[in-house]
């Protein structure tokens, strides 16, 4: 089955909301938990236990985990293993993006079967839309997917994503999906692109249409950044939606029966 249809499968189930693992230094510190690998992986212990098997998906930071060196990605390769195993769909938000063998190997990291391998992972696209191809096979191959950087909520994304005519980043969703129509004819492709909740304007702004991708997105920016559910189902536009939320949902964090109902608002 593809990576589309077992995202739609879930969500039927458990809804677009995808809950994000990102153990910042200020959650864990809210939570009690120490700046530190024994922290990181108490967080990723509460964190299992409330989301394990309930959500659709989730969406660890990968930063966060890296910047404990190796435990803290050992950390990571277990929340990964257990959330996969449990049935729960797991992106990577990794923005990785190369070119050739290297973009290989970061494809095989990230979408095979060794232990960081998810169900789906967030790329860059800036190396070239097409350098990308070693992770849109594995993809196709393996049934998993990915997300693409398109139109972020960041300032400092508009100088780049809106130049051109055509904009770079509709030539970006242009060529997505046109990779999902080779791959996946004839139905939903398995590649996404990443669309902020809050890029809403710079979208009319730019004349950027979602529709020609075919696929997946994944909108970022719902709760503490701003943004309403609404904006975000707003970028829909025939795709399937996935609506990340970190900080809105892990604030109600460390108490169990709280952080468990805490996506049900969004």
């Amino acid at each position: 089955m593809t990576f589309a249809r077992r995202l739609a499968a879930a969500q039927e189930q458990f809804g677009a909301v995808c809950v994000g693992a990102d153990p910042h230094a200020s959650i864990l510190e809210a939570w009690g938990l120490p700046d530190s690998p024994a922290g990181l992986a108490r967080f990723a212990d509460i964190f299992t236990e409330a989301f394990s098997g309930s959500v659709a998906s989730i969406k660890p930071q990968v930063a966060f985990f890296e910047r404990h060196g190796s435990a803290g990605l050992a950390v990571l390769e277990n929340l990964i293993g257990a959330f996969r195993e449990a049935g729960t769909l797991v992106i990577a938000d990794a923005k990785r993006g190369d070119i050739g063998s290297t973009m290989a190997g970061y494809a095989q990291a990230w979408l095979g079967e060794g232990p960081l391998g998810s169900d789906a992972v967030t790329l860059s696209p800036y190396l070239g839309v097409g350098a990308l191809a070693p992770a849109f096979d594995l993809a196709a191959e393996n049934g998993r997917g990915v997300y693409v950087l398109a139109v972020t909520s960041n300032p400092e994304g508009a100088s780049i994503q809106g130049a051109g005519v055509p904009p770079v980043a509709q030539t970006v969703i242009d060529e997505l999906g046109a990779w999902n129509d080779r791959l996946w004819p004839g139905q939903a492709g398995s590649i996404g692109a990443v669309v902020g909740a809050t890029a809403g304007p710079r979208l009319a702004q730019w004349g950027i249409s979602l529709e020609p991708l075919h696929g997946l997105i994944l909108a970022p920016g719902v709760g503490a950044q701003g943004a309403t559910r609404a904006e975000a189902e707003a970028l829909a536009v025939g795709n399937l939606l996935s609506v990340p939320v970190s900080r809105g949902i892990l604030r109600a964090g460390p108490d169990m029966s709280s952080l468990k109902d805490s996506h049900l608002t969004f």
